[in-house]
């Protein structure tokens, strides 16, 4: 462990499925909720008592907090998103490599990411999924996310025939 982390208070952290996570303060700093949470219940970083992470198992932690360490130093985001340009190809070589993981997984992290709110591992999950997408057809896109298709040959015609001046 690291100086930093030795020096950083330690928050007690417990999943849903009971699992306990001693974390650094300046690993979890990048969680807008437990930040959030900690400022209201006026504890600011001292204590002892678990906070209960409701939404995400332990596995799933185990992830977020590995993401959290590697980019617990990362200065704060200046972007406005109002005004960025929407991309997906500016992902970090080293979340590419941290995001080869299965669906589930995949999914899984940008649903905590979303209840932590951690807008960086939610921008990175999320583009990452956006890129599974880009360039496929609807039906590559099913058997790439396992979805039946639940519209009849006859459906599918006449929404390709209502659609028809988007392709144009």
């Amino acid at each position: 462990m690291s100086t930093d982390a030795q020096k950083s208070p330690i928050l007690k952290l417990v999943t849903n499925d009971g699992e306990n996570f001693d974390v650094p303060r300046n690993v979890i700093r990048l969680s807008t909720t437990i930040n959030t949470m900690l400022e209201v219940l006026g504890l600011d970083n001292e204590t002892n008592d678990p906070i209960p992470i409701y939404k995400v198992s332990g596995p799933i932690m185990k992830k977020v907090l590995q993401w959290c360490t590697y980019h617990k130093d990362d200065p704060p985001s200046t972007d406005d998103s109002n005004n960025r340009e929407k991309r997906t190809n500016d992902i970090p070589t080293w979340d590419v490599e941290f995001l080869k993981v299965d669906q589930a997984t995949l999914f899984e992290l940008i649903l905590a990411a979303n209840y932590l709110d951690i807008e960086g591992l939610l921008d990175v999950t999320c583009k990452t999924v956006a890129n599974m997408i880009k360039g496929k057809t609807p039906e590559e896109i099913r058997r790439t996310f396992n979805i039946d298709n639940d519209l009849t040959p006859e459906e599918e015609e006449e929404l390709r025939k209502e659609s028809a001046w988007v392709e144009d």
